[in-house]
């Protein structure tokens, strides 16, 4: 079952949503040479403090952390701790949630940590982020979920990888419904599988985490001992961005983008919906 949402609603997710966008900012300003993945997790907890919200992973499933912290080859659920110190180079997606009044906020970015990073992870991160993008522009109203993963799945196809090759769209791991819970129904691939058929409509209070996961190499990952850290099988890098979206009867209004996503949907020919807490 899918959950509709009205404007109240969605209004609530638009709070949590600006909650995980400080939650981000704070952290990918900490994501320096030097600091530990423990010390990211503890400024998130200080944001979500501050805007008396809570975290929606602490605890989830027994997860022991407040963000998720994926280094290179790590492509989500990374644990914070005081071992992973971040050097030069390296490339992380820092995973946060927030809940506020019982609705909740998803979203992720890849950042760069340092300077001397290669052509190829730069191109990398682009295209996982701007595939991102042509999912949410693909949330319209009539439309079906496919056509989400179609959008996702034909920008990466697109993309020509440095050094030649195929980027690998992580299979095992996608988007999802999000509002009272952090993970609802649907489930959205970011690739087309005709086994799923088109999936539900998309009506106005349809709300989604959109997700891409794209690595340098393989699409498939194991999960590591601890039951949470997922890494490519090839222990390719890869890079991980979302947000989450709520389609309205005025478009898609993505509801974690500090200007609703407004600027980058305006470079696809796409109006955004205006912010339901602007004054």
């Amino acid at each position: 079952m899918v959950e509709i949402k009205n404007p109240g609603q969605i209004a609530k997710m638009r709070e949590a949503g600006l909650v995980v966008a400080a939650v981000h900012a704070a952290t990918a300003e900490a994501a320096v040479p030097g600091a530990t993945t423990r010390d990211l997790d503890e400024v998130a907890r200080k944001v979500l403090a501050e805007h008396g919200a809570k975290s929606n992973f602490l605890g989830y499933g027994g997860f022991p952390a407040t963000i998720c912290t994926s280094v290179n080859d790590v492509v989500v659920h990374g644990i914070p701790d005081d071992k992973t110190v971040l050097k030069d180079g390296d490339i992380i997606s820092v995973d946060a949630g927030a809940v506020v009044d019982g609705w909740h906020g998803d979203a992720a970015y890849t950042a760069f940590v340092g300077t001397g990073h290669s052509p190829e992870l730069v191109e990398l991160s682009r295209v996982t982020e701007e595939s991102m993008w042509a999912g949410i522009a693909a949330m319209k109203n009539g439309n079906r979920l496919i056509d989400v993963s179609r959008a996702i799945e034909t920008y990466i196809r697109r993309q020509p990888k440095p050094g030649g090759g195929k980027y690998g769209i992580i299979e095992d791991y996608g988007g999802h419904g999000i509002g009272s819970a952090m993970h609802m129904d649907p489930h959205l691939l970011n690739y087309v599988s005709r086994k799923r058929g088109k999936g539900p409509k998309l009506v106005p209070g349809f709300c989604l985490a959109i997700e891409p996961m794209v690595s340098l190499g393989t699409p498939l990952t194991e999960v590591m001992s601890d039951e949470w850290t997922v890494v490519t099988l090839d222990h390719t890098w890869s890079s991980h961005w979302e947000h989450s979206i709520a389609l309205t009867e005025e478009g898609p209004l993505v509801l974690t983008a500090v200007d609703c996503g407004r600027a980058k949907l305006a470079e696809l020919g796409v109006t955004a919906a205006p912010d339901p807490l602007a004054s």
